[in-house]
């Protein structure tokens, strides 16, 4: 395992806050600056967007991050494991080893 996942995680998570808390408030900018013109609809506070955003992620895009989760995971590993079949001994040791270097192993 990949002994530097704290270090990281600690940088990481605070990241994703403040690119939340940017994402919410351009909501709240552009609906206080589209919203009220077009369909007199009242302004909106930081929060409001905030329960906005959860509101919109339940109705159109579910609670999964990250894409597509289900049927579309295990294509990817049945042609996956398709692929490796078909390669020979040298490639896929030199897949295997690409492959931990890349996560850090």
């Amino acid at each position: 395992m990949n002994k530097n996942w704290g270090k990281k995680a600690f940088l990481f998570v605070p990241l994703i806050a403040i690119g939340m808390a940017a994402f919410i408030w351009v909501i709240m900018l552009l609906w206080n600056w589209l919203m009220p013109d077009i369909f007199q609809l009242p302004e909106i506070t930081y929060w409001q967007a905030a329960g906005l955003f959860i509101l919109s992620r339940i109705l159109f895009g579910g609670s999964h991050f990250g894409g597509p989760k289900g049927k579309s995971k295990f294509r990817e590993r049945k042609a996956l494991k398709e692929k490796m079949m078909l390669m020979s001994d040298e490639e896929r040791e030199a897949f295997k080893t690409q492959f931990k270097n890349r996560c850090g192993q």
